[in-house]
């Protein structure tokens, strides 16, 4: 019998616990920090089943990164250009998935595809981040920063966020041109943008600055999704007035952090 190309990991139990824990928490962080917002301006009930269909899908997608590009780096099989491209067809499955999701008739006439897709993006990262973490323990891993420690911890919560949110974003950005009748370039474009990401976040396990060049992308289109992509469904009424909620419950953090206990709140509303 013939050796199989990717070993068996030695990874513990409470090891693949923790690894799932620590890309369940970016779920967590991309949940809390955005889509938690929107509540009462849109059907969060189906944004959690969207979430169900991210984390099943995200799984799948996460086996066919581990398979074909993660232990095609290990052994070395493939080149920076066949990874890539192999990179890209995955994301333009995952691409397809989405705009199959966010497209249909139902979903459309809510106008629900921004954030639907949000949630929808948040469990497909959390999935591979899951994946890609198992592996960052795994000793027999050919990096020096491998196994459980400090760094490798400090590491995994960094692919945990760059994952979740930097899918979030680009399935939001799906699902808001898609109310604009705009289709086939976001799916090529975001497939691209998908299969750069899986590869940034695979070399992150050898090398971990590699995953700050995806970075400053997912911080400069934060604010396009916050802002325009996620409230882009709204009608102009309901639009102004999420806007103004976001920035009494800013107001009303800031009073909070500043209040001292025991004086009385002036209130103006």
């Amino acid at each position: 019998k013939g050796e199989a190309p990717w070993p068996i990991v030695a990874v513990e139990l409470w090891q693949t616990q923790v690894a799932f824990a620590i890309g369940i928490l970016g779920l967590y962080a991309g949940w809390r920090g955005t889509i938690s917002k929107m509540t009462g301006f849109y059907d969060l009930a189906g944004a959690v089943r969207y979430l169900v269909f991210g984390i099943v899908s995200g799984m799948l997608l996460a086996v066919c990164v581990d398979i074909i590009i993660l232990s095609s780096v290990i052994i070395s099989s493939l080149n920076i250009i066949t990874v890539s491209l192999a990179a890209i067809l995955i994301g333009a499955a995952e691409s397809a998935f989405v705009l199959f999701l966010l497209a249909r008739p139902r979903v459309f006439s809510l106008r629900a595809s921004p954030p639907y897709g949000w949630s929808l993006g948040l469990g497909i990262g959390s999935m591979q981040a899951c994946v890609l973490i198992y592996r960052l323990f795994d000793e027999e891993l050919q990096s020096d920063y491998s196994g459980m420690s400090p760094v490798s911890l400090s590491l995994a919560f960094v692919i945990a966020v760059t994952s979740c949110i930097g899918h979030a974003i680009l399935a939001t950005w799906q699902g808001a041109e898609i109310l604009e009748s705009n289709r086939v370039q976001p799916f090529i474009i975001s497939a691209i943008a998908r299969g750069a990401l899986t590869v940034c976040l695979v070399l992150s396990l050898f090398l971990p600055l590699m995953v700050l060049i995806a970075a400053p992308a997912i911080a400069l289109a934060w604010g396009s999704a916050q802002s325009t992509w996620l409230p882009s469904g709204l009608t102009p009424a309901a639009r102004q007035a999420y806007r103004r909620t976001i920035r009494q419950a800013d107001l009303h953090r800031e009073r909070a952090v500043r209040r001292i206990r025991g004086e009385i709140i002036d209130s103006d509303e």
